[in-house]
């Protein structure tokens, strides 16, 4: 019953290795094992592992770059993906798949339910919509489960950043008027584990070909990005951390323009994930107080 794990050394790929565990013999390959990006090699590693599940991590991230190179995001977060669905498909498993607020508009105040409308703002978005609708298009078991503002201890991600820009500068402009919920990839990791386990995966595609779809996965709570920053920035000073920064300023999206435009409210409803599987991640602050101890 051996899991296909794509994408392992990413933040949330990193977590599943040790969270998938549990539920059967895990081969997580990292980018030059299984490339998105390479049809051929990609094919090639669920053919040879011949796993019971496919779990796939991996995606291009770089939200500003994928305005420019909107191709190679394509490729890797739409044109992948569905092959690893014809592949689930084939082999008569299911595909497990990690989404983004970023397919809404972000427009109104309430959190998104899996049933709105989606509009994406950027490439980046509109290359996840792709990945989501050709896994739904190919027939397969899939689970699919929308994000936002992931972060860990590791990789490249906004926490690490705030982190060390805190011990460089004495002042730094945050902006404030995009909310979200912070959410810990280890929670991501956790949930999904768990709602396989409650599916009986990976013995068990039956379950979540009936349960499957797509589900909102976040942390509960909401604050802005610069709430975040000083969430963070009272963490290092409360844990004697070098701190240079004095003081975050609040800003407006408009004054810290990025080539790739961000949704205003990046707020998902996880109201169906509760009521399907039972599970719901702590609040932002609860999950971060979680990741930084540790």
């Amino acid at each position: 019953m051996t899991i296909l794990l794509l994408g392992a050394n990413g933040q949330v790929g990193w977590e599943l290795r040790r969270a998938l565990a549990p539920l059967g013999p895990v081969r997580a390959l990292e980018r030059a094992e299984a490339d998105l990006a390479d049809p051929d090699a990609l094919s090639r590693a669920v053919r040879e592992t011949a796993p019971s599940l496919i779990v796939n991590a991996a995606a291009y991230t770089a939200v500003d770059r994928a305005e420019e190179d909107e191709a190679l995001a394509r490729t890797i977060n739409a044109d992948a993906p569905g092959l690893l669905a014809e592949e689930a498909k084939r082999l008569g498993i299911a595909l497990v798949h990690y989404s983004t607020d970023y397919v809404f508009d972000g427009v109104g105040e309430l959190p998104a339910m899996e049933s709105d409308l989606t509009d994406p703002l950027n490439a980046y978005g509109r290359t996840k919509l792709a990945g989501e609708a050709a896994i739904r298009d190919s027939g397969c078991a899939h689970l699919i489960l929308r994000t936002s503002w992931v972060y860990s201890m590791r990789g490249a991600n906004f926490l690490l950043t705030v982190r060390r820009l805190a011990g460089e500068l004495e002042e730094m402009r945050i902006v404030a008027d995009q909310t979200g919920a912070p959410t810990w990839a280890r929670g991501i990791a956790g949930a999904t584990a768990l709602i396989l386990a409650r599916c009986g995966a990976p013995a068990d595609t039956g379950i979540l070909a009936e349960k499957g779809g797509i589900y909102n996965l976040t942390a509960s709570g909401e604050t802005t990005w610069h709430g975040f920053a000083e969430a963070i920035v009272e963490w290092l000073r409360a844990t004697g951390q070098p701190v240079r920064c004095k003081k975050v300023h609040p800003i407006s999206t408009s004054d810290y323009p990025t080539p790739a435009k961000r949704p205003a409210n990046s707020l998902l409803d996880c109201t169906k994930l509760r009521e399907t599987f039972g599970i719901t991640i702590p609040d932002w602050r609860d999950q971060m107080d979680l990741c930084v101890d540790r």
